[in-house]
């Protein structure tokens, strides 16, 4: 069902439609190198293939999983016995991101010198996963997960074209067919796998006319072989951290319902909780922070109660912490603040403890003067020794923490704005 001509490939518009650079490529017989990034079954050995047949150019294909730098050598050794012939070669590597920096290296001079055209495909985000060199000889493509419509034609296809499905005479309706292409999540090669298995399901009757027997895929049938589906995860790949993003700013946009669809999403895939549990636990203190403190505590209590009770039952503790935080009070003051002045603390020398602000527990050090003028704010009107300096003396004193005016921090605001201003008054 590989599609062997541009004009049958499905999808990618983005960069197959009419007047697309890659497009122009093909037609003008204007190679380059080239990397494919996208997820799986979106077409990338394909469109390698594709503009193979399309520009008569030998096709040798690598897996970065299976081949070293000794298959590398061969496949270059062939390519330049093509080139001596005039002809051309596409090196194709699949799975280029499991190659090491040497092994990417190793491509880098017949690239420049045209012995091949490179095209690397990957689902691993190639700013990471491939040397700054490599990719500056290349033209990286991006290909998405395929549409609901995109894998609708790719079931339709292989029914109407593959040999051994219309000799089944294999018939679905278009209720199980959407549901088919929505559960294969963007891929067409598990579309296709999913349909060969439910044709072999497939249970026996006749068309409308009862003129010939028909082999009928139902609901029941797709639900049966795509009910242990698993939706695309990849913990720690790019899928994985789009996601948990997705996740947090969900919450920081106050959207609880969006927040929840992302969890689960994660859930679904195979995400460990407990990841989960520890980002929520960021998320109030980022976003949340004084604005409703009780966020913090509802995210460790979450976390704490899925230690206790495990999947599923714990994961509805840390939805219920999720719902809270996007519904609460929003506040990065706190992070904010945590963040000059860690940046102060780090460009600043190292600045002396002012005498004042040490303790003083032996008489020498009294002497020293350690200690001394030191105002206990205890003893002080409102409990606030104003004027008091507490920064070294080199710095001046800094005011990082800002509230907002939302939930607790508004009075906390007020509270602080009125101090600072008792401490201005004694300036």
């Amino acid at each position: 069902m590989r599609p062997q001509a541009l004009v049958d490939y499905i999808g990618q518009d983005h960069i197959i439609g009419q007047g697309k650079t890659l497009t122009q490529a093909i037609e003008n017989q204007t190679l380059h190198s080239m990397v494919f990034w996208g997820p799986p079954g979106t077409g990338k050995t394909t469109l390698a293939k594709i503009i193979a047949n399309s520009v008569q150019a030998h096709f040798i294909n690598l897996s970065a999983v299976l081949s070293g730098v000794k298959d590398i050598r061969e496949a270059i050794a062939q390519a330049k016995q093509w080139q001596a012939q005039g002809e051309l070669t596409i090196l194709f590597v699949d799975e280029v991101h499991r190659f090491n920096k040497s092994q990417q290296d190793a491509f880098l001079p017949y690239v420049e010198d045209g012995t091949i055209y490179f095209i690397g495909a990957t689902t691993e985000n190639p700013s990471f996963e491939l040397n700054n060199a490599l990719l500056s000889r290349v033209k990286t493509y991006v290909l998405k997960s395929l549409t609901v419509e995109a894998l609708k034609t790719v079931i339709n296809n292989a029914l109407k074209n593959d040999a051994q499905l219309k000799a089944l005479n294999v018939a679905i309706d278009d209720e199980s067919q959407e549901l088919l292409a929505q559960v294969s999540d963007g891929d067409a090669r598990r579309a296709l796998n999913f349909l060969e298995i439910a044709c072999d399901l497939a249970e026996p009757g006749t068309n409308a006319s009862g003129s010939s027997e028909v082999r009928f895929i139902s609901q029941k049938i797709i639900q049966d072989v795509t009910s242990q589906s698993i939706r695309r995860f990849d913990k720690g790949g790019d899928l994985f951290y789009e996601q948990i993003s997705a996740l947090h700013k969900s919450v920081r946009g106050s959207n609880p319902d969006a927040a929840l669809y992302w969890y689960c999403r994660m859930i679904d895939g195979g995400c460990d909780p407990l990841y989960i549990a520890r980002r929520v636990v960021r998320m109030a203190s980022e976003d949340i922070g004084n604005a409703d403190p009780r966020g913090l505590q509802l995210a460790l209590d979450a976390w704490q109660t899925f230690e206790r009770l495990g999947s599923p039952e714990g994961e509805l503790a840390i939805a219920q912490a999720i719902v809270f935080l996007a519904c609460a009070a929003k506040s990065n003051a706190v992070y904010s603040a945590y963040k000059e002045a860690m940046s102060d603390a780090k460009s600043s020398a190292s600045l002396d403890v002012p005498e004042h602000l040490r303790n003083a527990p032996t008489k020498f050090m009294k002497e020293l003067g350690y200690g001394k003028d030191y105002r206990y704010a205890h003893d002080e009107v409102e409990a606030f020794a104003a004027g008091e300096t507490y920064f070294p003396e080199a710095m001046g004193e800094k005011e990082y923490y800002q509230p907002v005016d939302r939930g607790l921090e508004t009075k906390i605001k007020q509270k602080l704005d009125h101090l600072r201003g008792l401490n201005r008054t004694e300036e």
